[in-house]
């Protein structure tokens, strides 16, 4: 199989931007929440957790750009390839978590932006839900006219607002004094409370595997706005760049619940408001009123990158696959970019739906979708495995050896824990 290339001359400059999309994607809940409440829970204990979720998960993540760069294709397609039956376990999969994953990371962005904008918007009175409905709808809005390109150089700001926003925290409250409560007894990991924890946190950590396939077909977008089909090394430079940014950020985000939270007695509140009042003010009262807005801003841009990424995403991935197992609506040539609105207004409805009926409880909110997402993690995990292992990778594009073997670990790990935590779940607990 030849690899038929058309190149502007951008070499990798033309490749760089859906890595970035994809870090601004995983840089969400799991990052801002999981990871805050790690480090304000057990301190640095769960930095190993962290690190090792981020290695046994990114073979995985890799496979997406490698599988897009190497045949020209999404992932969706190596599903097909697989069998009908695996993109419809896709789809199925896909619309069974698609309404809590956005709620999450949208209720989480419109907690913090009553914090970052006031209540009071353009003469009109907004809480979390209000300010999540209108930030779905901001989403909306800014895919409409650009979709892609729009969205990738977005993204390239906001991931370095965030960044330089983060390390800047991070630094200052590790040279701020803080005097802990006095005989604070941090929980221990070895509970049923901590187990449900280390669960959600690894759910998302660095994100939910879902994504892999989202950046396959970002690979492509990104090559049909450039006129450049990346090289293989040049799609995993782009990929590991991202994902090297991600792992930094979720030690960052663990090192602020740190030093500021741990061994304060604060609990981190269960309601959206609460949570980004409470997150805001701890901050600010360990590092001074002047970095309020410092705090405030890389945590919206935190969050907001996501929102807006997922909103992009699973209506891409659902046109891909209704396209595959329904085929009668691609019949004669049509177009369907009806598709994509159709699952878009589904989404943004269906999680309007679910954050109103978690009002008041966000925390339990982002532990189910976070939970989903790792009881998933091992069925994906192995497709992406199979796809990139396939008769259509050409010569020499396969993953190495070191790969393969970390992904049999990581599939491993995945499958043992999420059976154990359905047995903690459903007979022990």
């Amino acid at each position: 199989m030849t690899r038929a290339r058309k190149s502007n001359g951008g070499g990798l400059r033309a490749s760089l931007g859906p890595g970035l999309v994809w870090a601004a994607t995983a840089v969400g809940v799991s990052h801002l929440v999981q990871s805050t409440r790690a480090g304000a829970l057990y301190g640095f204990l769960l930095v190993a957790v962290v690190l090792a979720a981020n290695l046994l998960k990114y073979p995985f993540f890799e496979f997406g750009p490698r599988y897009a760069a190497a045949t020209g294709r999404s992932l969706v397609e190596g599903y097909r390839r697989l069998g009908r039956w695996a993109v419809a376990i896709y789809f199925l999969l896909t619309i069974a978590t698609m309404f809590t994953v956005v709620g999450a990371v949208t209720f989480v962005t419109g907690s913090l932006a009553t914090q970052l904008f006031g209540r009071a918007l353009f003469g009109t009175t907004l809480g979390p839900f209000g300010y999540s409905a209108a930030l779905l709808g901001l989403c909306a809005l800014i895919l409409i006219p650009g979709r892609y390109p729009l969205l990738d150089r977005l993204i390239k700001v906001i991931i370095v607002v965030l960044t330089l926003s983060t390390l800047a925290a991070v630094v200052i409250a590790a040279t701020a004094s803080r005097v802990p409560v006095p005989h604070f007894e941090p929980p221990t990991v070895f509970s049923g409370a901590g187990f449900a924890f280390l669960i959600a946190l690894v759910g998302w950590m660095p994100s939910a595997i879902d994504i892999s396939v989202w950046h396959s077909l970002w690979t492509l977008e990104r090559a049909k706005q450039t006129g450049h089909r990346p090289r293989l090394s040049e799609a995993l430079f782009d990929f590991n760049l991202g994902y090297v940014g991600t792992t930094i950020l979720a030690l960052l985000f663990l090192a602020l619940g740190a030093l500021v939270l741990h061994g304060s007695g604060q609990e981190i509140p269960a309601s959206g408001s609460a949570f980004a009042a409470h997150l805001v003010s701890a901050y600010t009262e360990a590092l001074g009123d002047w970095s309020r807005p410092l705090i405030l801003v890389a945590a919206f841009t935190t969050m907001f990158s996501t929102t807006l990424a997922c909103t992009d995403a699973f209506p891409r991935v659902l046109r891909r696959t209704s396209e595959i197992l329904f085929p009668k609506l691609t019949r004669g040539g049509a177009t369907t970019d009806w598709l994509y609105w159709s699952w878009m207004a589904l989404l943004i409805s269906g999680s309007l739906l679910l954050i109103s009926v978690f009002l008041g409880r966000l925390t339990l909110m982002v532990d189910v979708a976070t939970t989903l997402s790792f009881l998933t993690a091992p069925i994906l995990g192995w497709f992406n495995y199979r796809a990139v292992t396939s008769s259509d990778m050409p010569s020499g594009t396969t993953p190495p050896f070191w790969l393969r073997l970390l992904a049999w670990v990581g599939l491993t790990f995945s499958a043992t824990f999420s059976l154990l935590f359905l047995i903690w779940r459903f007979f022990i607990r």
